[in-house]
């Protein structure tokens, strides 16, 4: 069983919703990501997605497409992020997940790139641009590196590409609640919890839910249909606002933590 399957399987999913958080490496500054990770598995995340930034993210709204401008102009490149990844893991209680799109993986090289990112201690990888019928000699050479490759859902998604998802998915299936870029918002819409029940109705395997999830209350609603939430550009926001020097830190720690609590209030279904 893959490590991230196992998390899943037999790990805090079974006790609590779970806390994803996206940060971006190199943003605001390279010598931040590292501190930044800390923050967050100290303070409350169950898994940290480390964005590699992208030129075009197309898939990601101007909070996300702006912090990877700021990485790509601090020099982070792909092997930056993979040694960064290298770094911190092993003081990381929370698995790693690799963000990122298909364009410089395919430069690096696939299977050369699985192979980096499981030895750096990547646990999976989300490619947003990458579709899952497109996606079996990576999804075959993550597997033998011993990655989960995570697939993305989204309310258009067709029956028959649910059940290809379904087919492939090894760990969580990510649950796009919009259709649309990723960005905070500040409701959640009727239409995006009759997608989450279609999702539990359809699938066997757990759903992380993103795209939008802004603060506590989202956090805590959305829960209720899955697995747990993904919080990326609310997180970046605070950033961007706070600094990652101390004082911003202390600020990103209770953010984090209010999702925290917002989710605890959240209960598991019953079994």
């Amino acid at each position: 069983m893959l490590k991230l399957q196992e998390y899943f399987t037999n790990g805090p999913a079974r006790e609590r919703k779970l806390l994803s958080l996206f940060l971006t490496a190199g943003f605001p500054a390279p010598a931040a990501t590292a501190p930044l990770l800390q923050l967050l598995d100290d303070n409350g995340a169950d898994l940290i997605e480390l964005g590699m930034p992208f030129s075009d993210p197309l898939a990601d709204g101007p909070t996300i497409q702006r912090s990877s401008q700021i990485a790509l102009q601090n020099g982070m490149t792909l092997r930056n992020v993979l040694q960064l990844t290298a770094a911190v893991t092993p003081r990381l209680r929370s698995p790693v997940i690799l963000m990122g799109y298909y364009n410089p993986i395919f430069k690096f090289g696939p299977e050369p790139f699985v192979r980096a990112a499981a030895q750096a201690g990547a646990q999976g990888l989300i490619i947003p641009d990458l579709p899952p019928e497109e996606s079996r000699p990576l999804q075959a050479a993550a597997v033998a590196a011993g990655l989960s490759l995570v697939y993305l859902v989204s309310p258009n998604t067709s029956p028959d590409r649910l059940q290809l998802v379904e087919e492939l998915t090894t760990s969580f299936v990510y649950a796009v609640s919009i259709t649309g870029v990723t960005g905070a918002r500040n409701t959640v819409a009727a239409a995006t919890v009759a997608f989450l029940q279609r999702l539990r109705r359809e699938l066997r395997h757990p759903v992380m839910v993103g795209f939008g999830v802004a603060n506590a209350l989202d956090a805590r609603l959305l829960a209720s249909y899955c697995d747990g939430v993904i919080v990326g550009s609310a997180l970046l926001n605070e950033i961007e606002k706070h600094g990652w020097q101390a004082a911003g830190r202390q600020k990103i720690a209770a953010f984090v933590q209010s999702l925290r609590a917002g989710l605890a209030q959240t209960p598991l279904p019953a079994a």
